[in-house]
């Protein structure tokens, strides 16, 4: 037998090797024809489902500080901070608690970012200043264990039609009340238009 496979011409070969590759790829090209038919159809049933999912009072719009504005905000605390003397950061803060601005005015401490971060987000998570939001911890001390947030003064909420939509926290002078004070010039800021 062995004499015999020793005498396929390479014509023979090359002929069968062809024929068995040829019905292997028929094989692979109809499966992934196969596939493409069940994923063209699914895209097509999906969008009309997740449409039907929607329709009514299932979605909601709402207000949110424009970059501008949060820039505005930002650089009047910034401005309050500078004509006291005091190196501030300053932080603007969207309903989300994502950031919008940050600034990190001359000299501030490197502690002060990430502080008026989290400043910004607790004054706006609970829609209130942060100085008033520390008294709650006497009754409610585990309050300080939620993430991103920092209950000293400093924090300030942006509210439109009595929803709460950004926060602006300032952190880095000497006192929680002079923090405090800065971002209430940032939010004030924001009602004149300036």
């Amino acid at each position: 037998m062995q004499h015999k496979a020793r005498k396929f011409s390479t014509r023979a070969k090359v002929v069968t090797s062809a024929a068995a590759l040829a019905a292997v790829g028929a094989g692979v090209i109809g499966a992934v024809s196969a596939s493409a038919d069940t994923v063209a159809e699914t895209p097509a049933a999906a969008p009309a489902a997740a449409v039907a999912a929607v329709k009514g009072k299932a979605t909601t719009t709402t207000d949110h500080l424009t970059i501008e504005a949060a820039n505005d905000a930002a650089q009047a605390a910034l401005k309050a901070a500078r004509k006291e003397g005091q190196r501030v950061s300053v932080a603007v803060v969207d309903r989300n608690g994502n950031t919008i601005v940050t600034l990190r005015g001359d000299g501030a401490g490197p502690q002060a970012y990430e502080s008026a971060i989290k400043k910004a987000y607790t004054a706006v998570a609970w829609n209130a200043p942060t100085s008033q939001l520390t008294k709650r911890l006497e009754s409610a001390p585990t309050l300080k264990d939620i993430p991103g947030t920092l209950f000293l003064a400093g924090g300030a909420p942006v509210a439109y039609d009595n929803a709460p939509i950004a926060g602006v926290g300032v952190a880095g002078a000497p006192s929680g009340d002079l923090d405090e004070k800065f971002a209430q010039a940032g939010v004030a800021a924001l009602g004149t238009g300036r």
